[in-house]
């Protein structure tokens, strides 16, 4: 997700043109990814790495700070004798700030985008409703709307 710095604490090792080429010749693929050391640390907000190396703060980049993560769990059913309408989410909106640090924070299935497929219903009536999806919407340089929704 982040062009400068991986989430999931992985790096991208730069090969030089020698290198690549010698591990061509010798048809030995050689993984470049390994972990870092680096550690998140927890704050109200989860905050991923330490942001971009470069100045993300202007105009020219606000697609970056456009670029919205959920990560939604949602279930719903009716239970028991009484029908119990029962639910159930657990949601984490990802986002990035003015400096390019990513940052999770808790929140509710009402700030779940309308593009988002899956909750209908949820809250209002009690249809039986099991949904987890990674959800991520954003605006590109030119202000048009895209999202990807991945279930699973």
């Amino acid at each position: 997700m982040q062009i400068w710095r991986c989430p999931m604490r992985t790096a991208f090792q730069s090969l030089t043109p020698v290198q690549s080429f010698s591990q061509l010749s010798a048809f030995q693929p050689v993984s470049s990814w390994s972990l870092t050391p680096e550690r998140e640390t927890l704050y109200l907000a989860q905050s991923v790495g330490q942001g971009a190396d470069i100045d993300v703060s202007g105009s020219a980049f606000a697609f970056i700070r456009s670029i919205d993560v959920f990560d939604a769990s949602l279930s719903q059913r009716q239970i028991g004798e009484n029908e119990q309408c029962r639910r159930w989410s657990h949601i984490r909106h990802g986002s990035y700030d003015s400096m390019g640090q990513f940052r999770w924070r808790p929140a509710s299935p009402d700030e779940l985008p309308p593009a988002f497929q899956g909750d209908k219903g949820f809250g209002a009536t009690c249809p039986s409703i099991r949904a987890r999806a990674v959800f991520v919407d954003w605006e590109d340089h030119k202000g048009a709307y895209g999202f990807e929704q991945v279930n699973y």
